[in-house]
């Protein structure tokens, strides 16, 4: 069990009048019971509790937002985005417009997270730093996302997504390849747990 405090988020989106509904519906001489903790100025709130198991977790998952609170947010977020578009086009007026995030845009963020992970990037001169672990599992999303796009792609986005795969896997087999021939050990096991 770990000391270290968690953090719970509040779902806001809850209607005040479904609150207030299931007020009215308790028994005057007992107060109602709080359906979510009393709000004390946004933002996460610290948690003491202990964690709870992943049952309980997911019994406690906020509903999916319903496709009007979906579309409102949509139109909410684009017009958020335009505000700062056209602020930073009123500072800088030969900006043009941003290109389109497109599926290409995706995988070359995980490309070159993967590549920042395995070392590259690092200024000359000095030491790179290797996330191994965080470079494999960048790849593993890589190939989850490949999988799960499988015969939705365009032939360019298909080929962006195969030559990407396979450029990641080879500079993680040359690197672990690298570690694995310096003859590093791992950690000898925990001591007093067999």
């Amino acid at each position: 069990m770990s000391d270290r405090p968690k953090f719970e988020v509040i779902d806001r989106r809850k209607i005040k009048a479904e609150e207030e509904h299931e007020n009215q519906n308790q028994p005057e001489t007992q107060p109602a019971a709080p359906s979510t903790p009393p709000e004390t100025g946004g933002g996460p709130q610290l948690v003491v509790n202990e964690p709870k198991s992943e049952d309980e977790a997911k019994d406690k998952m906020p509903p999916a937002p319903t496709a009007q609170e979906s579309h409102e947010q949509k139109v909410a977020y684009d017009a958020s985005a335009q505000r700062l578009e056209d602020l930073i086009r009123a500072q800088n007026p030969a900006a043009g417009a941003p290109p389109k995030i497109t599926f290409e845009n995706l995988v070359q963020q995980f490309y070159v997270s993967a590549l920042i992970q395995m070392g590259a990037g690092a200024p000359e001169g000095q030491q790179p730093h290797v996330d191994i672990m965080g470079a494999r599992t960048t790849i593993d999303l890589l190939a989850v996302l490949a999988e799960k796009t499988k015969g939705n792609l365009t032939t360019a986005e298909e080929k962006t997504m195969e030559t990407v795969l396979f450029e990641v896997r080879m500079a993680f087999l040359e690197l672990t390849n690298m570690i694995t021939m310096q003859g590093v050990q791992p950690p000898p096991p925990p001591q007093g747990k067999q």
